[in-house]
């Protein structure tokens, strides 16, 4: 992995939230109710978590975003400020609450139940108002967390501004072949490969995107067609016990070492590497780690 002494210049557009974990024993079946072990909350958003990934991993990151004006909107910011995010283009709409995910965690599954709220109120106009940004930077992430107009803005205002631009096809919706042709690298996950990219199979499906279409699971493995073979990179230990914001942690560190001109192989391994320090912790944003994690192994 290469790191070059040129700081990546990212924009990341997206969700953020407020993580609601419920620890239990197993998870409740329909109409059956159980006792948590204990309640936690944690930062984030698909959104959030890549701009905090990012950032700590040595990028100038500008996060555009919709928050709530009400308390955990604030912590939001807050936090964002506190990770070296510029959120100067984070507008705050008082008419809706900020975003919330609730969490059942148990057995190392996780049922989640988002509630959009303020990030369903991002609105074009928030990307055009940032948009000087774009002539500047390298790299510009989004997810699909926000409305699906404002994703499709975005990477056409990227592409325009001759920004690389990363997708990470999360929650799993169906991508349009302008989208999927206008992308650098996209993410999915395994499971959800028909939801975004209809009925063929999976090795159809990654054949037609060569070294664009990155397939995740969770094991941490990724699988990719390089052009003229299928490749499959796994790193795993008994530590990945927590499994929330692995995609989003694997998508910042593929789209840094993107930035710092490495090779495909090394851009998935090293988003694969960050990806498992991850896992080693509660939360999706508490375990991204620090590029000087890496520098001095």
């Amino acid at each position: 992995m290469n790191i070059t002494s040129e700081q990546p210049k990212i924009i990341v557009v997206g969700s953020s939230s407020i993580d609601l974990v419920l620890n239990t024993h197993h998870l409740p079946k329909p109409n059956e109710t159980v006792m948590a072990e204990k309640s936690e909350s944690f930062f984030g958003g698909k959104g959030a978590n890549q701009a905090v990934g990012t950032s700590r991993l040595g990028a100038s990151v500008y996060f555009i975003g919709c928050v709530g004006m009400d308390p955990f909107g604030q912590q939001i910011l807050r936090n964002l400020v506190d990770e070296g995010v510029n959120v100067g283009f984070v507008a705050e709409n008082e008419e809706v609450s900020t975003g919330t995910a609730y969490v059942t965690a148990a057995e190392g599954i996780n049922s989640i139940v988002v509630v959009p709220a303020s990030n369903y109120c991002l609105k074009i106009e928030n990307i055009i108002e940032a948009e000087k940004f774009f002539a500047t930077s390298d790299l510009v992430l989004v997810q699909l967390e926000i409305p699906m107009e404002v994703v499709e803005f975005t990477v056409d205002l990227a592409t325009s501004n001759n920004n690389k631009v990363g997708i990470y096809a999360s929650p799993a919706t169906k991508l349009s072949d302008h989208m999927i042709e206008k992308a650098s690298f996209i993410v999915a996950k395994s499971n959800e490969l028909s939801i975004v990219f209809g009925d063929e199979n999976r090795e159809q499906i990654l054949r037609k995107y060569p070294n664009k279409l990155f397939v995740r699971d969770d094991t941490n493995s990724t699988t990719y067609f390089n052009g003229s073979e299928m490749k499959y990179y796994r790193n795993d230990h008994d530590s990945v016990l927590h499994k929330m914001g692995m995609g989003d942690a694997f998508t910042s560190g593929f789209a840094v070492a993107l930035c710092h001109h490495n090779s495909v192989d090394d851009c998935v391994k090293f988003g694969n590497d960050v990806s498992l320090k991850v896992a080693k912790n509660r939360g999706s944003q508490s375990g991204l780690p620090y590029l000087k994690d890496f520098t001095q192994e």
